[in-house]
């Protein structure tokens, strides 16, 4: 076992689903075969335009042959252990390169920075995790006390596992992965209500929008952006019961179980969609939007 990095891209020719599977070929196997059980971090090439660099962690569940692809392989990912980071992290900053394991013995950028599937040191692993999901820079939920002034410039805990349940606890933790799923999403609509359209932020400067999984966690929905939306407290409530739902091009569908079908309808935004995403690749996927109108949607 060991951690790992996967190089992928959202036009990628390979068949990834990266909450779910990613495609590589036989080259890779013996390499890949090692992360098996544990962690690894995709990335985002720096020649692809407005990279995210470091995007994500995922579990390797098990290596298979890919059954559609002679001479291929797929490494599926543990369900639900997909995680978007809330901060992508560069391939280098103001202090040089983050994972270290890429230079050769003069300082230099290897080729082992061109391989799309390596290991990584757990140094550089704790490293590029505690930047992707660094909390210094907080989106505050939208309960609790606002009486006390927010504080932004406390100084993170070093981010070290010692021990191998440090590490499962903390990337498998509710608590940190539902932080992190909030700032990507609201981020990515600009904290703004994509049924309603309203941005509201109220006097402790929260945002008064949830980050909604479109499939949920309880039925093993991913944390990853394409199975969210940023939702009001309503429009979120309504969406869980199936009030409302999108379809695949993001129209707003509202139930004939509503009791008042106008007032809904008055609601929503008034060109009956819901407001997409900054980046395309961040747009709803069809899959969890089949799945909420298959077994929420009251029809």
């Amino acid at each position: 076992m060991g951690f790992g990095v996967f190089i992928h891209r959202t036009d990628s020719i390979y068949d990834d689903s990266p909450a779910e599977q990613y495609q590589f070929p036989s080259q890779y196997l013996s390499r890949a075969q090692t992360f098996v059980g544990d962690w690894i971090i995709y990335y985002e090439p720096r020649k692809v335009e407005a990279t995210r660099g470091y995007f994500a962690i995922a579990k390797v569940e098990r290596i298979i042959p890919d059954p559609s692809a002679a001479g291929m392989y797929l490494a599926l990912i543990e369900p639900s252990s997909y995680l978007d980071f809330a901060t992508p992290v560069p391939f280098n900053d103001a202090g040089g390169v983050i994972e270290r394991g890429v230079l050769n013995e003069q300082g230099r950028i290897s080729g082992r920075a061109q391989s799309a599937v390596r290991p990584v040191s757990p140094t550089d692993f704790e490293r590029i995790v505690a930047l992707g999901l660094d909390e210094s820079v907080q989106i505050l939920p939208r309960i609790g006390d606002i009486s006390a002034t927010p504080q932004f410039d406390e100084v993170q805990a070093p981010f070290v596992f010692e021990e191998t349940r440090d590490r499962l606890n903390y990337l498998t933790s509710r608590i940190v992965r539902n932080r992190a799923f909030r700032r990507v999403i609201l981020d990515a609509y600009d904290r703004r209500c994509s049924v309603t359209g309203l941005k509201l932020i109220n006097g402790g400067g929260r945002a008064e929008v949830d980050a909604a999984h479109i499939k949920p966690v309880e039925a093993n929905g991913p944390d990853i952006i394409n199975n969210g939306i940023a939702l009001s407290g309503t429009a979120h409530w309504m969406f869980d019961r199936g009030l409302i739902s999108l379809s695949d091009e993001l129209e707003i569908l509202i139930s004939r179980h509503v009791n008042d079908f106008e007032s809904v309808r008055a609601l929503v935004n008034k060109n009956g969609h819901a407001l997409p995403p900054q980046r395309t690749s961040q747009r709803p996927h069809p899959h969890f939007l089949g799945w909420h109108r298959d077994n929420c949607f009251k029809q």
